[in-house]
């Protein structure tokens, strides 16, 4: 769909980001971030979330200087507070159980930076996710996949968690951790990507469809 002009480099290690970006076509590397992921006291959602998708962008720039780097960090966010990822079965059920029946907010922020051109963004996209009433026995359930476990809010609405899912307002890629339509935007417009042109025989195939 897309033809990659300049080097990018995804700063995350998170298979649901690769696959996304991967849908597009574009060519990119992986340089996974090890950061410090304690949120600071009074550190407001957003506030984190930014310094996050800043923070992984930045590590890996510094050590490559030439290419455009894309940082990002996903939160569920209920009421103000962080449903962070669960360490173990018990603590997914109770996020679960949190979340049953109420509207509660995805917010991913991407950070596109080059050491080189000095140039640093970040932007945050927030999209509402409203989950079913849930028994005790579905969050048991779920908990019990094993899914839940390495996922901000304890579910994947790329998964089996979208039985969880009532209904989403805004992104669904931003749920799953990277907003395609905005990402890809800022990347067309600074020229790092651009539409890939259809091949002679495919364009063929779709007038005859037609």
């Amino acid at each position: 769909m897309f033809k990659t002009l300049k080097p990018l480099i995804l700063a995350s290690g998170s298979p649901r980001r690769k696959v996304l970006l991967e849908r597009l076509g574009l060519q990119f590397s992986v340089f996974p971030a090890h950061i410090d992921e304690e949120q600071y006291h009074q550190e407001n959602a957003e506030d984190y979330v930014s310094r996050m998708a800043r923070s992984k962008a930045d590590t890996v720039a510094a050590a490559h200087p030439d290419s455009w780097v894309i940082g990002a960090d996903t939160i569920v966010v209920l009421d103000e507070i962080l449903i962070g990822k669960p360490a173990v079965l018990d603590e997914a059920v109770a996020a679960l159980m949190l979340l049953s029946g109420r509207q509660h907010q995805v917010k991913t922020a991407f950070c596109l930076c080059c050491s080189k051109k000095a140039f640093s963004q970040v932007r945050i996209v927030s999209t509402a996710v409203h989950f079913m009433p849930l028994t005790r026995q579905w969050a048991e359930a779920y908990a019990a996949t094993g899914e839940p476990m390495d996922k901000a809010g304890a579910y994947g609405i790329q998964g089996r968690g979208s039985v969880l899912v009532e209904r989403i307002e805004g992104s669904y890629s931003n749920v799953v951790g990277l907003p395609l339509a905005e990402l890809a935007a800022l990347l067309t417009e600074l020229d790092l990507i651009a539409p890939a042109a259809v091949p002679p025989g495919d364009a063929m195939v779709q007038k005859d469809r037609r």
